[in-house]
């Protein structure tokens, strides 16, 4: 997988051509990606230096997350033990964040039906979210 570099002048020029700034084709989702990625292997690299387990690297796992700034494929790393557990996005994890929760409760709690949230949020964030999904955040 090859190491991209979030480019502030393409963003300035698509920030002035009137591109959105977060969503699924935003112009930060990128560098949102970049940011996550290294504070992972900053992650890894602490763990491998302090850790008492006979462990090393192991390449990467592909997984998506969901956030206000779209949906992203993080590259996570991956010690040999599978005893590393990032703090960030942790395993099974799948949201960045917990304010793509917090904006469908407050939706909920607005009367919108499931369905008028479902669009909000794709219209919003880029998202697709299941009944199951909402019916999980809300009481």
């Amino acid at each position: 997988m090859r190491n991209q570099s979030f480019n502030f002048d393409e963003a300035l020029k698509q920030l002035q051509s009137g591109k959105n700034l977060l969503g699924t084709d935003g112009i930060l989702t990128p560098l949102i990606k970049q940011l996550t990625e290294a504070a992972l292997q900053a992650e890894i690299e602490h763990y491998l230096s302090t850790t008492s387990i006979d462990t090393r690297k192991n390449g990467y796992t592909r997984k998506t997350v969901k956030s206000t700034s779209g949906q992203s494929e993080l590259k996570t790393p991956r010690d040999r033990s599978g005893a590393f557990e990032p703090k960030l996005i942790k395993k099974n994890q799948t949201k960045l964040s917990e304010d793509v929760d917090n904006k469908i409760l407050s939706l909920f709690t607005l009367g919108m039906s499931y369905r008028d949230i479902q669009k909000h949020v794709a219209e919003l964030y880029g998202l697709e979210i299941s009944d199951r999904a909402i019916t999980h955040i809300t009481p």
